[in-house]
C-alpha cells in the first residue's frame, strides 16, 4: 500500500530574533534543518527562539534534576537491602537488579527514536511519567514480586530522565563547549555522593522507607516538570514566529502506523534492542545455573544475542528503508573508537572497583564510612577533571590530544601503581593518591569519549550516538562484572586454602561467602593476615586485567579522527 506523502510547511518570519543581546543571527545559524526528523528540527526551532536567560534558567534547572536524580539513585542502592529484609523474601532479588540493569540498558534505544520522531518535551515527559510511577509503586508495594516491577519502572524512568537530559545539553550547547556544559550540569555528583547514607539512614530511622519513595515521587516530578515547561513554552514561541514545520497528512490510521513503523526503523530497533538484551542476560544469569557458562539457556542466549546483533546491522545495510542510525556512521572509525574506549573504561572500572570496599574493610581495617570516604574520592576526582578538561577542550579545540597524551597514561599509572599498593600492610594514602590518579583519568576519558563520539555525527543523529555509547558501557560492564567474579571465584578460595591455618580450614566455605565472618578475626591474628593476604593476591590480578585493558583504549583512541571542535555548528540558534 503506497503511503501519503507528507507536506512540511514552514513559514519564514520577518526577523530572527535568537540571541539574548537582540543580534541577529546569520541566516545559516538561524534555518532550521528541514531534512531532519521532526523532533530535531522542533529542538531547532525552539533553540532559535527563545531567550539567553531561557537558556540560562534551563540549565539552572537541569542542575537541579541531576541534583535530585543523583541523591535518588544513591538512597535507592542504600535501601534495596532494606526493603528485600523487610519482605523477608531474598530469592528475587537477583532477579531484580538483572531485570532492571538489563531493560534500562536498552530502552534508551527506543527512546532515542521518541526524541527523534516524536520530540524531546515528548520523550522526556513519558520518563518522567514512568519514573513516577515506579516511585509510586515502591512506596506501595507489599510483596518482593512487585517491588521486582517497580525497580524496573524506576530504572527504565530515571534512566531515561537523566538520558534525556544529556540530549537537552549537546542540543542546547555548541560541540566546543559541549564537554564543559556536560561536566556542570552533572557536578551535583560533588554533593550528592555524602548524601545517600544520611538520608536513607534518617527515612530508616524515622517513617520508614516507604515514606522515602513516598518523598520521591512527588520530589522527581517537582523538579523535571519546569523544565519540561520551558520547552514547552518556548514551542509555541517558535510555533507562533512560523519556525515550526506544519506537518500537513492525509493518512489512514493504518497507513500513519505504517510511516511511523518506518520512521522509528521498528525492524532494526527489535533486533538491536533484542540482541543487546539477550547477549547481558548471560553476564547476570550465569551464577544461578548449576553449571555456569556451559549450561544450555547461557549458551542459547549469547548466540542468539550475537546473531540478532549481525542481522541488525545487515538490515541496516541492505534492507532498512529509514535506517537506526546511518551504515557509514556505524562503521566511521571515530564513532567506532569511541565506542571501543567506552567498553574499556567500564570492563576496567568494574574490574578493579568490584571487591574494593571489602578490600578496605578487611585488609586496611577501615569502618564502612571510612571505606565509603575512600570510595568518593573517585566521584568528586571524576567531576573535578571532567569540569577542568571541558575547560581544555573549549580553549583549544582539541580532545584526541588531551585523552591520549593525559587520560589513558594517567589511568595506566593509577591502576599499574594500585598493583603494588593494594596489599596487605599498606598506608592507606597511597591507595587514596592511586584513586586520585584514577578518577582524573576517568573524568578525561568519559568527556573526550562523548565529544569524540558527537563531532562525528550530525545534529539529528546526536541522540542515537549517545544511546549506543551507553549500550557499550553496559556491556563492557556486564563483562568487567563477569571477569571480576570469574577472577575472585578462582583465585581467592584457593589462597585461603594455602594461607589459613590448618585449625581453621574447616570454616573456609564461611570466610570465603562472609564478610562479617571475615571481620570477626581479630587484626594481627593468623587467621585475619591469612585472609588479608589472600586478598591481596586476589586484588592482584583483577588489577592486571584492569590495566592490559587499556592496551585496547589506547588502540581506540588512536583510531579517532583528531578533529578541531572549535568552528564546528551543529546546533542552531541561542545555545552555550
Amino acid at each position: 500500500m503506497a503511503l501519503h506523502t507528507e507536506t512540511l510547511v514552514i513559514k519564514q518570519p520577518d526577523a530572527f530574533v535568537s540571541n539574548g543581546d537582540g543580534s541577529v543571527p546569520d541566516s545559516e545559524e538561524s534555518a532550521v534543518d528541514t531534512q531532519a526528523q521532526p523532533g530535531v528540527q522542533n529542538i531547532e526551532a525552539v533553540t532559535v527562539a527563545w531567550t539567553k536567560t531561557a537558556l540560562i534558567v534551563a540549565y539552572v534547572m537541569l542542575w537541579l534534576i541531576y541534583f535530585v536524580e543523583g541523591t535518588l539513585s544513591g538512597t535507592n542502592a542504600a535501601l534495596n537491602p532494606y526493603v528485600t529484609s523487610d519482605f523477608a523474601q531474598h530469592s528475587l532479588t537477583p532477579t531484580v537488579g538483572i531485570l532492571s540493569s538489563v531493560i534500562g540498558g536498552v530502552t534508551d534505544l527506543t527512546l532515542a527514536k521518541i526524541l527523534d520522531v516524536f520530540g524531546r518535551p515528548q520523550g522526556y515527559f513519558l520518563c518522567i511519567v514512568i519514573a513516577t510511577v515506579g516511585l509510586v509503586m515502591m512506596a506501595a508495594c507489599n510483596n518482593v514480586e512487585a517491588y521486582a516491577a517497580a525497580q524496573v519502572f524506576y530504572t527504565v524512568g530515571n534512566n531515561g530522565i537523566q538520558y534525556s537530559l544529556s540530549v537537552f545539553v549537546a542540543d542546547t550547547s555548541s560541540l566546543r563547549n559541549r564537554g564543559l556544559m556536560i561536566a556542570l550540569v552533572t557536578s551535583p555528583s560533588l554533593i550528592t555522593c555524602w548524601l545517600a547514607g544520611p538520608i536513607s539512614s534518617a527515612f530508616l530511622r524515622g517513617p520508614g522507607w516507604r515514606w522515602c519513595y513516598g518523598a520521591f515521587s512527588v520530589i522527581v516530578p517537582a523538579f523535571t516538570l519546569p523544565l519540561l515547561g520551558i520547552f514547552i513554552y518556548n514551542y509555541f514561541k517558535a510555533k507562533k514566529q512560523g519556525l515550526i514545520a506544519k506537518h500537513q497528512s492525509q493518512r489512514t490510521p493504518w497507513e500513519s502506523l505504517v510511516y511511523y513503523l518506518r520512521e522509528f526503523d521498528a525492524a532494526g530497533l527489535i533486533l538491536l534492542s533484542a540482541g543487546v538484551a539477550l547477549f547481558l542476560l548471560p553476564f547476570n544469569l550465569y551464577t544461578l545455573q548449576e553449571k555456569g557458562w556451559r549450561a544450555p539457556l547461557i549458551i542459547c542466549l549469547l548466540v542468539f544475542g550475537i546473531l540478532l546483533i549481525v542481522l541488525f546491522a545487515l538490515w541496516e545495510r541492505f534492507l532498512a528503508p529509514v535506517t537506526f542510525i546511518p551504515y557509514a556512521l556505524l562503521l566511521d572509525r571515530t564513532v567506532f573508537g569511541a565506542c571501543i574506549l567506552s567498553n574499556a573504561l567500564f570492563l576496567s572500572y568494574f574490574c578493579w572497583n568490584s571487591f574494593f570496599s571489602s578490600f578496605l574493610q578487611v585488609v586496611v581495617d577501615l569502618s564502612i564510612s571510612e571505606a565509603s570516604y575512600v570510595i568518593q574520592a573517585y566521584t568528586v576526582g571524576t567531576c573535578l577533571s571532567a569540569i577542568g578538561v571541558g575547560l581544555l577542550v573549549r580553549n583549544t579545540g582539541r580532545y584526541k590530544p588531551v585523552c591520549l597524551y593525559f587520560g589513558i597514561p594517567l589511568s595506566i599509572l593509577g591502576l599499574g601503581l594500585m598493583i603494588n599498593f593494594r596489599r596487605p600492610g599498606v598506608n592507606v594514602g597511597y591507595l587514596v593518591m592511586c584513586q586520585i590518579f584514577m578518577a582524573f583519568a576517568a573524568g578525561t576519558i568519559i568527556i573526550c569519549d562523548e565529544i569524540a563520539i558527537m563531532a562525528a555525527a550530525s545534529h539529528q543523529h546526536i541522540a542515537i550516538v549517545i544511546a549506543i555509547l551507553g549500550v557499550f558501557s553496559s556491556i563492557g560492564g556486564a563483562i568487567g562484572l563477569t571477569v571480576a567474579a570469574a577472577i575472585w571465584q578462582d583465585v581467592f578460595p584457593k589462597k585461603l586454602a594455602e594461607y589459613l591455618p590448618p585449625e581453621e580450614l574447616p570454616n573456609l566455605p564461611l570466610i570465603y561467602a562472609d564478610i562479617v565472618t571475615q571481620l570477626s578475626y581479630a587484626v594481627g591474628s593468623p587467621t585475619r593476615l591469612a585472609i588479608q593476604y589472600a586478598y591481596g593476591d586476589a586484588q592482584k590480578m583483577l588489577l592486571v586485567v584492569g590495566t592490559a585493558v587499556w592496551f585496547i583504549g589506547l588502540l581506540a583512541v588512536v583510531m579517532w579522527r583528531d578533529i578541531n571542535v572549535s568552528n564546528i555548528k551543529q546546533v542552531k540558534g541561542t545555545a552555550f
